[in-house]
């Protein structure tokens, strides 16, 4: 049966949608504003159009701007396919045309769905899934956000003050909460170790005389003020504050990350590899939808995950292997991250991970084989519904 192929290029405030039926030609081609009722019209004009063929949708992104249409096509029980945008981009060179408009852009998604066979669907991932990614995701943006800001508060550090800067980890509680009351040399020699304890004790920093000490003596090796000391106290008092705030905010989406991730039912499985804990573990739910009903083996799962190298071959060149390009950078990160982890707590994975060094494969290398080989063990704990355990149960007798 002859099939309809509709592509849209996702936006802000418009989409453009173009439809093409088995020879490529165009149907339709229409700019739809980001709204209800104007993608139910596109919906049925698209329908009404296959008369009765079936419609296969193309789409550039999975979440985000084109979260409603995506909504709308799952309600109506729509196939829908993921074209990456790096996709999009290569396959246009091959197009006639040099242009770039939404139209072109959405023909070519229409055009590529219909020729390929290899494009991934879309599922409508379990309410905890789509509620852990946008919880993660959150996190992450948090994250991301300390990390620029601890960064600042090291530069504005070592360019007033260096020898405090080399004597504090500002990613900690105690010397930020030092730096939100002094921050200059001057300023650390007046109050001294003794009531600069007392100071820190009262507002709950551990090991506040050791601290204390420390900050104290980085005081005594710099007796000069530089240009714009002043200044420079007031931005890491700041930055400081600022950094404190972020760690709250961490920890109170690390709180809500985890309370919802226990709810789901593959919670306990994901938990039981070692390596793998709430966070992880809710990144993991995110990634794959909730389940792994749409990866048939583990090697499909660890293609998606970035960790199972792609071949490079090319006339007398063979068994070439390479980091693979299109992948799910969070998930790689999951697996990669625990089987890091996995190798100072779980002796077979330490064993993997020193038989690997023994091979000749460098530290990374090992690391990824481990992830890999972590993906095989956390596909079949989910597929048997059990958990991981360090001595692995005998098989049942034939």
């Amino acid at each position: 049966m002859s099939r309809i192929w509709a592509g849209i290029d996702s936006g802000k405030g418009h989409h453009h949608g173009i439809a093409l039926d088995a020879d490529g030609k165009t149907l339709l081609s229409r700019r739809i504003a980001n709204d209800e009722p104007e993608l139910l019209k596109l919906i049925g004009d698209v329908l009404d159009l296959a008369d009765g063929r079936e419609v296969t949708w193309a789409i550039d992104m999975t979440g985000g701007e084109p979260a409603l249409l995506l909504a709308l096509l799952v309600n109506h029980g729509q196939e829908i396919l993921y074209i990456p945008g790096r996709l999009v981009n290569r396959a246009a060179d091959g197009y006639r045309g040099e242009g770039k408009t939404d139209a072109r852009d959405a023909y070519v998604i229409a055009d590529q769905a219909r020729m390929r066979r290899d494009l991934r669907p879309i599922r409508p991932g379990d309410e905890a899934a789509v509620e852990l990614k946008l919880l993660t995701g959150r996190r992450a943006d948090l994250v991301e956000d300390r990390t620029r800001v601890v960064n600042r508060l090291r530069s504005s550090l070592l360019s007033m003050f260096p020898a405090l800067e080399r004597a504090l980890d500002v990613t900690n509680t105690g010397p930020l909460r030092l730096l939100t009351g002094y921050q200059t040399p001057a300023a650390i020699r007046r109050v001294g170790v003794s009531r600069l304890t007392t100071w820190l004790a009262n507002r709950k920093v551990r090991n506040a005389r050791s601290l204390a000490e420390a900050v104290v003596e980085a005081a005594e090796r710099q007796h000069t003020a530089v240009p714009g000391e002043k200044t420079t106290a007031k931005l890491v008092h700041t930055l400081a504050e600022e950094v404190m705030a972020l760690n709250e905010q961490v920890s109170e989406m690390d709180k809500l990350i985890e309370g919802r991730f226990r709810e789901h039912e593959l919670a306990d499985i994901v938990l039981s590899v070692p390596g793998i804990g709430t966070v992880l573990g809710a990144e993991f739910l995110a990634a794959v939808g909730g389940s792994l009903d749409e990866f048939a083996s583990p090697d499909a799962l660890a293609a998606f995950a970035g960790v199972a190298p792609a071949p490079r071959d090319s006339g007398k060149v063979s068994g070439n292997l390479h980091r693979p390009v299109t992948y799910h950078r969070r998930l790689q990160r999951v697996f990669y991250t625990s089987a890091l982890v996995s190798v100072r707590y779980d002796p077979n994975s330490r064993k993997f991970y020193d038989r690997k060094r023994a091979e000749g494969k460098k530290h990374v290398q090992a690391v990824l084989a481990l992830a890999r080989r972590r993906v095989n063990v956390l596909w079949a704990l989910i597929r048997d519904r059990r958990c991981y355990q360090i001595t692995p149960p005998a098989p049942a007798a034939g």
